[in-house]
């Protein structure tokens, strides 16, 4: 007889993007930013590296939630920091859903992470398919479609949207958000490579919250450092549920350090969002169909061969993208703007895919 939870037995487990162990790869498929951090916020990492090893972490990350505060205006009351945006979404499902009772709702395709947290709480799921070209629906097409519950306990809504791209507009957000009678978790991963976000919502309403992250814009991926903005209330309620000394003590420095760097950063954000533009514009000369992007990723339509079969291609000459084999974009790939080397290099392999 299993001892295991039925329902977890049937889960499908996330599935990250691969994290090769072969050298001299060049790597477009995790969205990592190229450049590294800043010095300073290297040399305040390194300098932490010592007695307070053997101590515990600051249990509430106290200090980063105040600087978070003051950058966004807000009470620290009104922030959490976890393990990853991923650790504060996965309190979310535990916090504000009835397992086997609520749904947790989103669009698709999104973040592949929801329907495993949704599966892992046991609670349902409302899967929402969005246009052809991915744009955010009205809320008055979502009411016709009558596949949408605006009485959802929890929506996710990924924005700029992953792994499309788009970026939605902060109006539409909002009147999405004033229609919803659940908890709405704005899912900003990307949203330093945006034109806008929509922070501001967390301050307006009382049901919603904004997911940011340290990894995506400012190279902090191997800290794990993600937090959220919103209602004192609803903080509250994660903080209750969170894991005690949920942020390791590196990462509360790096992440702190950071925020004393963000000219450092906004200047990498610039670069990339630069030569995303170069980059969609070389690949619309050989033939790729690539939509609007806001982030510091393209999904790109490739002409001759199957999306696949380029992905394999690619690897062959040492260049790593993602596929998914999702109906909705099994025709792209997925490509992470690297550095100037790296966009130069698969520019040049690209173009030896297409005459081979």
């Amino acid at each position: 007889m299993s001892r295991i939870r039925k329902h977890v037995e049937r889960l499908l487990p996330y599935v990250p993007g691969e994290q090769p162990k072969a050298r001299g790869l060049i790597k477009l498929n995790t969205n990592e930013n190229p450049y590294p951090p800043s010095p300073k916020v290297l040399a305040a990492t390194q300098a932490a590296v010592d007695d307070r090893l053997r101590l515990y972490p600051n249990p509430t990350a106290k200090g980063l939630r105040t600087r978070l505060a003051k950058l966004h205006g807000v009470q620290p009351e009104n922030v959490i920091v976890g393990n990853g945006s991923d650790e504060l979404l996965a309190l979310a499902t535990r916090a504000f859903v009835e397992p086997a009772r609520d749904c947790v709702q989103y669009f698709t395709p999104s973040y592949s992470l929801y329907p495993v947290l949704t599966d892992i709480h046991n609670a349902r799921r409302r899967e929402v398919p969005l246009p052809v070209d991915f744009s955010l629906p009205t809320v008055q097409e979502l009411r016709s479609f009558k596949r949408w519950d605006f009485k959802a306990a929890l929506t996710f809504v990924t924005t700029p949207n992953a792994p499309s791209g788009r970026g939605y507009a902060t109006a539409n957000l909002e009147q999405l958000c004033r229609a919803q009678q659940g908890i709405v978790i704005l899912d900003e991963a990307y949203v330093d490579f945006a034109q806008e976000n929509a922070m501001a919502l967390a301050t307006q309403y009382d049901h919603v919250l904004v997911s940011r992250t340290f990894s995506k814009a400012y190279s902090l991926c191997f800290q794990r450092i993600g937090y959220f903005v919103g209602p004192a209330k609803l903080i509250e309620a994660l903080d209750k549920v969170r894991d005690s000394y949920n942020v390791n003590g590196l990462g509360q420095v790096a992440a702190e350090a950071t925020l004393k760097q963000l000219t450092y950063y906004r200047a990498n954000f610039r670069k990339i969002i630069e030569l995303r533009k170069r980059t969609v514009e070389k690949l619309a000369a050989l033939g790729f169909q690539t939509l609007p992007s806001a982030t510091n990723f393209i999904l790109t339509k490739p002409p001759r061969f199957a999306a696949r079969t380029w992905l394999k291609r690619l690897r062959e000459r040492k260049i790593l993208v993602r596929w998914f084999s999702d109906s909705r974009v099994k025709d792209y790939l997925r490509i992470t703007i690297g550095s100037e080397r790296e966009m130069t290099t698969l520019h040049r392999e690209v173009k030896a895919v297409l005459k081979g």
